[in-house]
């Protein structure tokens, strides 16, 4: 909880701190990054730094908890910070990298907002930044405990054990431990719906890391789909690691994969019933969700509804044929914005029309899929009157709905 001096004083400055965020975010980055360059070489996404995803981002996340501070004092946003931990926790994050952030954070702010930053300012905003500090890390301490890396590391050496071309952009990838001497641990075990960091060597010497949906579990490894980024040519880094893996992860080749994390994940001690609603690559986690209610034979009530450019661009059509054929009371809806089938369903062409579905009571909705899509399907659940607690997205890349 804020103190209170501190809360009035926030609540004062929060204005100007929230016109400003959009300088003082960049200048933070070009701070840090010239201190400690292997950040951004070996940690950070280049490429959503280029593109200026990741400050939006961090504005919308700083923005939204000192709001929280100020008008909800008895709570936290925990939605946001478990997702942030998540993600922090398949990077590796540390305790003592907060030190850093902390530095080049509050150097920007003073250079952007000058004399406006008394001591008494600095102070209630250190407090401010403190707060959220220390609740990721101990949320991100805890999913470490939990992943048997109590010091962060959670990276093992996986080899590629199969591959297989979905459609013309999308590969997915079979890996399985490499059971050297020193690594005799089994596969760590995974929520429906969780990620794995995969970590690659650039031919610059950068080793960038982004992160998967797994689709499926098996007794020696995992499965995860990527969609090889094609960014315009004038992009700062275009897809340079979703185009490595199609061009270099190879049979019996060596990938570093992080422990599965990831908090929008499927209750399977539900009975209750279960939408999936995805678009494009956004179909894997849903993919992966699929698979665990049917391994486990499940007779909850299973609604799916995809979005897709064409029949070709679906890389979730063999996998929604296979798990929903296995689901007693599974039900799919596909959506083609320009089907090549002249049998396709008339009222299944363009975009996705959730409108047209009877819903039943109860359900979750899981959502994955471009931001666009997410605001447009989860505002066509709300209307249906899906409670907004009963509904969870997962969004690739930064998080900007926190942004705008």
């Amino acid at each position: 909880m804020l103190s209170e001096k501190s809360t009035e004083v926030v609540r004062a400055t929060l204005p100007a701190v929230g016109a400003a965020i959009g300088d003082i975010t960049p200048l933070f980055y070009e701070k840090m990054f010239a201190a400690h360059p292997e950040l951004l070489r070996d940690l950070f996404n280049r490429g959503n730094q280029a593109n200026g995803s990741q400050r939006q981002a961090l504005a919308g996340s700083i923005a939204t908890f000192a709001t929280y501070l100020v008008e909800h004092p008895d709570t936290r946003p925990d939605v946001m910070l478990h997702r942030i931990a998540h993600k922090h926790a398949s990077l590796g994050i540390t305790a003592d990298q907060y030190k850093i952030v902390h530095r080049y954070l509050f150097e920007a702010i003073v250079e952007v907002l000058g004399e406006a930053v008394t001591p008494e300012v600095a102070a209630a905003w250190d407090e401010v930044y403190w707060l959220m500090a220390n609740a990721l890390i101990a949320i991100e301490a805890r999913l470490y405990a939990e992943a048997g890396a109590p010091d962060g590391d959670s990276w093992r050496t996986y080899r590629v054990a199969g591959r297989i071309d979905e459609t013309a952009e999308v590969t997915t990838f079979f890996v399985e431990l490499d059971l050297d001497p020193g690594d005799g641990g089994p596969v760590p075990s995974a929520k429906p719906g969780q990620f794995v960091s995969v970590q690659v060597e650039l031919p610059d010497g950068a080793r960038q890391i982004r992160q998967y949906s797994i689709t499926n579990v098996h007794e020696r490894g995992l499965q995860f789909s990527v969609k090889r980024v094609d960014a315009a040519p004038d992009a700062a880094f275009p897809g340079e690691v979703s185009n490595h893996l199609h061009t270099h992860a190879t049979l019996g080749s060596e990938l570093r994969l992080s422990a599965p994390f990831g908090d929008v994940v499927l209750d399977e001690s539900s009975d209750a019933p279960v939408l999936l609603v995805s678009a494009g690559i956004g179909c894997t986690p849903m993919s992966g969700m699929l698979a665990a209610l049917a391994s486990s034979a499940s007779d909850r009530r299973v609604l799916v509804a995809h979005a897709d450019r064409t029949e070709a661009s679906d890389a979730f059509r063999a996998d929604l044929r296979l798990w929903t054929d296995k689901l007693p009371n599974a039900a799919s809806h596909v959506w083609y914005e320009a089907p090549t089938n002249p049998d396709h369903p008339a009222d299944r062409t363009g975009r996705m029309d959730l409108t047209t579905l009877a819903l039943p009571e109860g359900l979750t909705a899981y959502l994955c899929g471009p931001l666009p899509f997410l605001r447009s399907v989860r505002t066509q659940l709300l209307d249906k009157g899906v409670p907004a607690a009963n509904i969870q997205y997962e969004l690739f890349g930064p998080d900007l709905f926190l942004a705008g």
